[in-house]
């Protein structure tokens, strides 16, 4: 998982309360076992004018130019700014995957989901709450400044417009920015302790020899 300390990002506003899960990514591609590839599908109906489906080859598909995503000005974004309860619905892990796989870093919202809000965590994207009404101030803000970027300073918890004319802060658990700043999701944590459970293993080997010929 990346290390998340300082991210200084354009910034893409979707300007819609209540994203689910299966609009971040549709059901037919939670067919892959694969933890990548799914940036290109990342709102994939508002995306696209077809019908996507695994395996396609996405640069020939049409493109609906009235998505937020699809115009210019927000190309390269890795800060998205969103409404309230982002990430309703199913608890689909692969919706945090295609946000991080399309470039996003970081998720701005009035309010998440539970399960999505902790399945960011474990995939090194961090959603930042904001009240309503700084929530709407950036959203003027990104329509009115072409090229409006935030600077997202996780160690001092503070959101700051790029040139400084305003700071928010937000909170975040002791644990989980631990976690974000040195890169550790669960499978990094437990690897932290590999030489005690593989001393561990040794010695219980070693009292349970007749385990070795087990399957």
């Amino acid at each position: 998982m990346n290390k998340f300390t300082i991210l200084d990002g354009l910034v893409a506003p979707l300007d819609r309360a209540n994203v689910d899960t299966d609009a971040i990514i549709p059901k037919q591609f939670l067919k892959s076992t694969q933890r990548t590839g799914f940036g290109p599908n990342l709102f994939d109906e508002w995306r696209y004018l077809d019908h996507g489906e695994p395996g396609q080859d996405n640069s020939s598909r049409p493109l609906n130019p009235d998505f937020v995503l699809n115009q210019p000005r927000y190309q390269g974004a890795s800060i998205l700014l969103a409404r309230k309860n982002f990430g309703c619905g199913s608890s689909r892990e692969h919706a945090p995957w295609a946000l991080d796989q399309y470039g996003f870093r970081a998720v701005i919202a009035p309010s998440f989901a539970d399960i999505f809000f902790n399945n960011c965590y474990k995939n090194g994207l961090l959603p930042i709450v904001l009240p309503e009404a700084q929530i709407d101030r950036l959203f003027d803000d990104v329509r009115a400044f072409p090229g409006f970027r935030l600077v997202i300073d996780l160690p001092q918890q503070l959101v700051s417009t790029a040139n400084g004319s305003a700071t928010f802060a937000f909170e975040i658990g002791d644990f989980r920015k631990y976690c974000l700043l040195n890169g550790l999701d669960d499978i990094g944590l437990t690897l932290r302790q590999a030489d005690k459970i593989r001393a561990f293993e040794e010695r219980h080997l070693a009292d349970h020899p007749w385990l070795a010929n087990t399957i």
